[in-house]
C-alpha cells in the first residue's frame, strides 16, 4: 500500500501532537502538515494535496464544515475525516451534506480511530456507531435538507450522479436486501452498508422503498 499522506486541521496543538505520536508507530500513514484554522488548512491541502485531512468542526476563520465543504468543490481526490467532541444532530448533518467521508468522536479508542483513518483514505465511509444512529434517526424522521438536482429527462443515463457503489448498493435494495445482507454481498462491514444506502436514499431524495422504486422507475436509474 502506497504511504497516506495525512494533513491536521486542529486548533489546539496538543490535539494534533496526540494524534502525531498515536499514529507515529503506524508506518503506511505520514502526517506531511498541520493547520490551526480553516483558512490555513486549506492553504495547507492546496500546497501539499494529501490524500487524508483529518479536521476539527470548530476552528477560527473558517470551521471544519466549512473546509470539507470547500475540499469536496476544489481537490475531490482529498478524502475528509472529521474529528470532532460534538455529536449533535446539526453538526452531523452539516457535516455530511458538505461530503465528509467519516466523522469520528475525539473519545475513539485508538483502534477505531485507525479503522476509520484507513477505510476514509482508501475511498470509503466511516461513521462511529454513535454517529450511524444519529445519521439514521435524522433520515427517519425526515430532517435532513437534501439538495439533490433532479431532472425529468431520461436521456441523462445518470441522473443523479450514483457512484458505481450506489448503483450496486440500489440493486440490492431493489432486491429487498437488508443491510447485513448488502455487507455480505459486497463485503463491506454492516456500517458501512448504511452509511451508502443513506447517502442513495439522499441523492434520490426519498424516504420509503416504495418511493425509491417509483423515482427509480420515472428516471430509469439502472
Amino acid at each position: 500500500m502506497d504511504i497516506i499522506k495525512v494533513v491536521l486541521a486542529d486548533d489546539h496543538v496538543l490535539v494534533r501532537d496526540g494524534i502525531k505520536a498515536l499514529l507515529e508507530d503506524q508506518q503506511q500513514i505520514r502526517v506531511i502538515d498541520e493547520a490551526s484554522n480553516g483558512v490555513e488548512a486549506l492553504e495547507v491541502v492546496k500546497r501539499n494535496k494529501p490524500n487524508l485531512i483529518i479536521v476539527d468542526i470548530r476552528m477560527p476563520e473558517l470551521n471544519g464544515i466549512e473546509v470539507v465543504r470547500e475540499i469536496n468543490k476544489t481537490y475531490t481526490d482529498v478524502r475528509t475525516l472529521v474529528l470532532s467532541m460534538h455529536d449533535s444532530e446539526e453538526y452531523v448533518v452539516q457535516a455530511i451534506q458538505a461530503g465528509a467521508d467519516g466523522y469520528l468522536l475525539k473519545g475513539a479508542s485508538k483502534k477505531e480511530f485507525l479503522n476509520a483513518l484507513y477505510k476514509t483514505a482508501s475511498g470509503d465511509k466511516y461513521f462511529s456507531g454513535d454517529i450511524s444512529t444519529i445519521i439514521m434517526n435524522n433520515f427517519v424522521n425526515g430532517n435532513t435538507q437534501i439538495n439533490t438536482t433532479k431532472t425529468g429527462s431520461t436521456q441523462n443515463d445518470n441522473p443523479f450522479n450514483l457512484t458505481k457503489r450506489e448503483k450496486q448498493i440500489l440493486n440490492l435494495v431493489l432486491e429487498l436486501k437488508n443491510n447485513k445482507e448488502i455487507a455480505e454481498e459486497l463485503e463491506i462491514s454492516k456500517r458501512t452498508a448504511e452509511v451508502h444506502r443513506f447517502n442513495l436514499m439522499k441523492k434520490l431524495d426519498v424516504k420509503s422503498l416504495n418511493e425509491l422504486t417509483n423515482k427509480v422507475k420515472q428516471y430509469q436509474v439502472i
